[in-house]
């Protein structure tokens, strides 16, 4: 049950840039579950808050010390707001940059009272400000309905198999949930050149979309109530032994097991799904002893300006699908109904459309 109170404001304005800072027009949004996590209490975050981190738009303003972005850039939005000077930046390992990590910025007002901005982004408004760290520029044939999704479900889904898990080519998958992340897992795995992509959705509706982009098999999760069936429904498909890598993209303790005894010798589960904070899950211990892993992956490892213009560039060759993840664009006004839809599980990606 969402409990959280969601209001579209026509009052809501953004400070100017700080040396390095750029204001951008947002054009496009996604609507992802992490939005929606801050509504129902699964991400606590203050409030009042400006909501959406997954953002494309055109550069308006920057800071005076702002060398790499200019006024008219298209951009992508990275929540990352990386320092660019640690240990951990210096490695190329922006995602464990503790610099910005767990500060919190109020550069909005919402009827003149300070606002916080969700995930360093708040792009469900207009205009946004960020660190020019943040801002990815992108060619400007990349329509940015498209573009929006890149910020999160795409280094999210796709970045945990190129980057954390690092799929090779012949190797098995499992795709717990087929969201927005679970399809840009999918692609990435077919892009990887996966040999058995298995898609594991309770939502038979998504088996079309799955196949699409890239998946061998699907199993429909309602369907499997006992414990272990699941497991068995997937080594029956000719994989007895397990797989290779199991993606978990949905944040349920029970599933996240099963990610796991889906493991074939040396396989790896990587946990992409949110639960709710303080979640517990379990494991039999003496399962991982024929090098299996457990594997956490904050925003798919991702090297925003690496990897960000290879997703575009991956998108303009006609290898990463995005268009097809956006089920429908709406207007902010009538985000209402496309929460309901997301409800429903009648989307793959919502988008919202603010020019």
């Amino acid at each position: 049950m969402w409990t959280g109170e969601l209001e579209v404001r026509d009052d809501v304005e953004v400070r100017g840039p700080r040396p390095h800072e750029v204001v951008v027009r947002i054009v496009n949004a996604g609507l992802c579950h992490s939005d929606v996590s801050v509504l129902n209490g699964t991400i606590p975050f203050p409030t009042p808050v400006v909501l959406g981190h997954e953002g494309a738009g055109i550069v308006e303003e920057i800071g005076s010390a702002v060398r790499k972005v200019q006024i008219g850039d298209h951009v992508v939005l990275t929540t990352l707001g990386s320092c660019g000077l640690c240990d951990a930046c210096d490695r190329g390992q922006p995602t464990h940059c503790r610099d910005t990590m767990g500060k919190l910025s109020r550069p909005f007002t919402v009827g003149g009272e300070k606002a916080f901005q969700f995930a360093n982004a708040g792009v469900f408004t207009e205009r946004t400000v960020v660190a020019e760290s943040q801002a990815v520029v992108i060619p400007k044939e990349m329509p940015l309905t498209a573009a929006c999704l890149i910020g999160c479900a795409v280094v999210t889904g796709a970045g945990a198999v190129i980057n954390r898990a690092k799929v090779q080519p012949g190797q098995t998958v499992v795709v717990i949930g087929a969201g927005g992340i679970g399809q840009s897992v999918i692609q990435a795995a077919r892009i990887s050149a996966a040999g058995r992509i298995v898609v594991i959705d309770a939502n038979p509706g998504k088996e079309a979309v799955a196949r699409r982009f890239g998946a061998t098999d699907f199993l429909d999760g309602s369907t499997f109530t006992g414990d272990g069936e699941l497991v068995q429904a997937v080594k029956d498909l000719g994989l007895p032994n397990g797989v290779d890598h199991a993606f978990e993209c949905v944040g349920h303790p029970a599933l996240i097991r099963q990610a796991i005894d889906l493991l074939d010798w040396g396989g790896q589960c990587i946990l992409l799904g949110v639960p709710k904070l303080g979640t517990e899950a379990s494991f039999v211990v003496n399962a991982l002893y024929n090098d299996k892993s457990i594997m956490g992956c904050r925003y798919g490892s991702t090297r925003p300006h690496h990897d960000i213009p290879m997703f575009v560039n991956f998108y303009l060759d006609g290898r990463l699908q995005l268009d097809e993840m956006v089920s429908q664009v709406y207007d902010l006004a009538d985000i209402q109904e496309a929460l309901k839809d997301m409800k429903a599980g009648t989307l793959n990606r919502g988008v919202l459309s603010l020019s």
